[in-house]
């Protein structure tokens, strides 16, 4: 087998279009390797819009960037056709080795794609020697072409929470479903509310889905998003998750740290001990500074207890179990507050589980949680820190659909 034999293999090249010349241009920096391609005279080619056969009316020439030949940049050019076809008319022709309007193989553009799901898009551009905005150029056309055949029609069971895009308040509401076992999101919009959830109905509507259909939904105690759920979904159970009620308390134990903290010297390494759960990764700091918080008898010690307390219910073996102990959780939490007005974030956060109670006693009947909604939203933040950030929100929402959205035919169908 001669080098041009390996070339065409490798190109895939098929009748009427062959290799006609090769040559490698080593003035440049990298060398560059341009591969020519025509078809045979006389041949035939496909109308884009019937498939026949027809006659070529003229010739143009064009070229593409081909994925590299060892260390050396490759081109390919080719005399591309119109044909002239009876019932369409004079129609360029789609060449098997690139979609119409890029300037790069499809080979190319898969490995583009594979290089920026692993790794931020500048690095990947950089490695491929293209500028990043070709490079988002690419992501774009196949995450949103990949997004618009999403079939919703089998979705039942849905997850939602916001992530922040950017600093400040900017943020993009993320829609999972819950039976996907891997790559799991459906659906990104700008914001947090009540408006995310009306976007996303009509983006279910619009991809064969029924929103009667949508049994349960799991989120957090947001008013705005269960008013909205109210409204767009009425049918469907709510259950709270409990990371949320969690994340509750510890917020409320912060609040009163904080507030502590004007009034008396706080212990040494207690701003992050009281972050964590008793006895897990507490550094020997954090575990002196919780035994001299408790010793001296303040509130933010209180404070912690409570969302302390707050594990036991969360073992509770069964659904009983569960009403009983967050009632006793709640009966304990209300016997504390009496302390000091300092606990008022604390009161605030009891106020919210009772009046959420029927909606966070759900986990215990539900079979979904939104675990994975929130380990998806580490990595959509890590992708953006490795990232430093991305030009505007609707490229982080097309980074978050190429990382975890079901676009599992996507490189295949290049």
């Amino acid at each position: 087998m001669d080098a041009e034999q390996v070339l065409v293999l490798g190109l895939g090249i098929t009748p009427p279009w062959r290799l006609v010349s090769q040559h490698l241009e080593t003035g440049k920096h990298p060398h560059e390797l341009h591969l020519h391609l025509d078809a045979d005279r006389g041949s035939l080619f496909a109308c884009p819009d019937c498939g026949r056969a027809c006659k070529a009316h003229d010739f143009a020439e064009f070229r593409w960037r081909h994925l590299n030949f060892f260390q050396h940049h490759c081109y390919i050019t080719a005399r591309v056709p119109r044909t002239d076809c009876p019932e369409h008319g004079v129609k360029r022709v789609q060449v098997p080795w690139a979609r119409e309007g890029s300037g790069f193989t499809l080979l190319f553009e898969q490995v583009a794609l594979m290089l920026a799901r692993e790794m931020p898009v500048q690095a990947a551009a950089e490695q491929m020697a293209i500028t990043d905005q070709r490079l988002w150029r690419i992501i774009r056309h196949y995450v949103g072409k990949a997004m618009a055949g999403l079939d919703l029609a089998d979705l039942k069971a849905v997850a939602f929470d916001e992530t922040a895009s950017k600093r400040g308040h900017n943020y993009v509401t993320i829609f999972i479903d819950l039976d996907r076992k891997t790559r799991p999101v459906v659906f990104a919009t700008p914001g947090k509310g009540k408006e995310t959830v009306s976007r996303f109905n009509d983006f279910l509507k619009t991809h064969n889905g029924k929103p009667g259909r949508i049994a349960e939904v799991v989120c957090d105690m947001s008013p705005a998003f269960l008013a909205a759920l109210r409204e767009t979904f009425p049918d469907a159970s709510v259950t709270v998750d409990w990371f949320h009620v969690v994340q509750l308390f510890t917020k409320a134990v912060d609040d009163v740290r904080k507030a502590e903290a004007r009034l008396v010297k706080m212990p040494s390494a207690v701003r992050w001990a009281v972050l964590k759960a008793k006895e897990r990764n507490l550094t020997q700091k954090q575990a002196a500074a919780l035994a001299e918080l408790e010793a001296g008898g303040l509130l933010t010690a209180v404070a912690w207890q409570i969302k302390e307390k707050l594990r036991w219910v969360r073992v509770a073996p069964t659904l009983q179990a569960a009403k009983w102990r967050l009632s006793h959780f709640i009966r304990h939490a209300r016997e504390k507050l009496g302390l000091g007005p300092l606990l008022e974030p604390v009161q605030t956060a009891i106020e919210t589980v009772e009046k959420h109670k029927e909606r966070i006693l759900r986990r215990w009947a539900s079979t979904y949680s939104n675990a994975r909604m929130e380990a998806y939203n580490g990595i959509f933040r890590a992708a953006r820190a490795r990232a430093r950030g991305y030009r505007n929100v609707q490229t982080f929402i097309t980074m978050i659909y190429l990382i975890a959205a079901p676009l599992g035919e996507l490189f295949n169908s290049i």
